[in-house]
């Protein structure tokens, strides 16, 4: 296992490697960002002058080999824009999207499991029907599209949440808890339902292919009850490919709050990682986006350890 796990973690490496140079240099691709700061009537003198304080008048390799090596000493280096730590910013930003993002992976499971297993139980019923029928929509809708029509019901018509995210607020007592969780409400179902959406189609699946293997009928022949065979045998071994999805869903809340945050207008880092896009911002964009890379390739090796965990004839030698 740990032989594994080096080389794994050294596969990780290469990875990251791998998406730190293309985020770069299609990055660079996208324009200068020095015509983006100075204004429209600024010299040749003062362009070449922030060029070159910004070091963009180096190579692109030479550029590339001064970002690694300072991520590496722990310097995310500024922002373009504000000049300001990088690493600040995002930390600053980090907990509105760690809110959003670790509510609905909650809520996103907490719905999808067992939707997903009743579905298979009672394959053909009207459950089954419905909640599948419910899991297309929340595969087929946009973050954006449902975000808006969230707002414009119950936000504005029936003026049940708020439309916009206070990430100000503070819960001291009561009434601020249930403040946040009004404000959470709207931004963190549009989030889960399209995981929940996508793990409940598996969990069903796999549930179906394992209600029809040999050793379902041996323990029904046994004597056991349904609830047993169903939850104790038959869940257990159908959440080894459904480990998989979820793993995978993890960076996908968090990537789909790039968009949420901005229709719901949350200081996160969705929101930075848009207005730095937007601004040419490099060294933000590639921390953020390094980040998401991360979590990617973390949560991939989390899943494989999961899979000896649940089924102990897995074995990595």
């Amino acid at each position: 296992m740990s032989r594994y796990l080096l080389r794994r973690l050294s596969h990780t490496v290469l990875v990251i490697i791998g998406i730190s140079v293309i985020s770069f240099f299609f990055l660079h691709l996208s324009g200068d960002p020095v015509g983006l700061i100075l204004p429209q009537d600024a010299t040749r003198a003062q362009i070449e002058a922030l060029r070159a304080q910004m070091r963009l008048d180096e190579p692109l390799v030479v550029q590339y080999l001064h970002f690694a090596g300072s991520a590496l000493q722990g310097d995310l280096r500024r922002s373009i824009y504000t000049r300001e730590p990088v690493l600040r910013l995002i930390l600053e930003r980090m907990p509105a999207t760690l809110e959003l993002a670790i509510a609905a992976l909650v809520l996103s499971l907490v719905i999808a499991i067992p939707v997903g297993v009743l579905a298979a139980v009672r394959r053909g019923s009207w459950l089954d029907m419905i909640s599948m029928s419910i899991a297309l929509f929340g595969l087929s809708m946009p973050h954006f599209w449902l975000g808006i029509m969230f707002i414009m019901l119950f936000s504005v018509q029936l003026g049940w949440f708020p439309s916009i995210y206070d990430t100000t607020l503070r819960v001291t007592d009561w009434d601020s808890f249930l403040r946040q969780v009004r404000q959470m409400a709207m931004p963190v179902f549009v989030l889960a339902l399209c995981n929940a959406a996508q793990i409940s189609r598996y969990m069903r699946a796999s549930m179906l292919d394992n209600l029809n293997q040999d050793y379902v009928r041996t323990a029904r022949a046994k004597g056991m009850t349904e609830r047993t065979v169903v939850l104790v045998h038959v869940l257990r071994n159908s959440m080894i490919p459904v480990i998989t999805v979820i793993a995978l869903g993890v960076p996908g809340v968090f990537t789909g709050a790039i968009i949420t945050e901005n229709v719901f207008k949350v200081n996160g880092l969705g929101q930075q990682l848009l207005l730095s896009i937007q601004g040419n911002d490099a060294p933000m964009v590639l921390t953020i986006t390094l980040m998401f890379a991360i979590l990617i390739v973390l949560f991939n090796l989390i899943a494989d350890i999961l899979y000896g965990i649940l089924d102990p004839g897995i074995r990595y030698d």
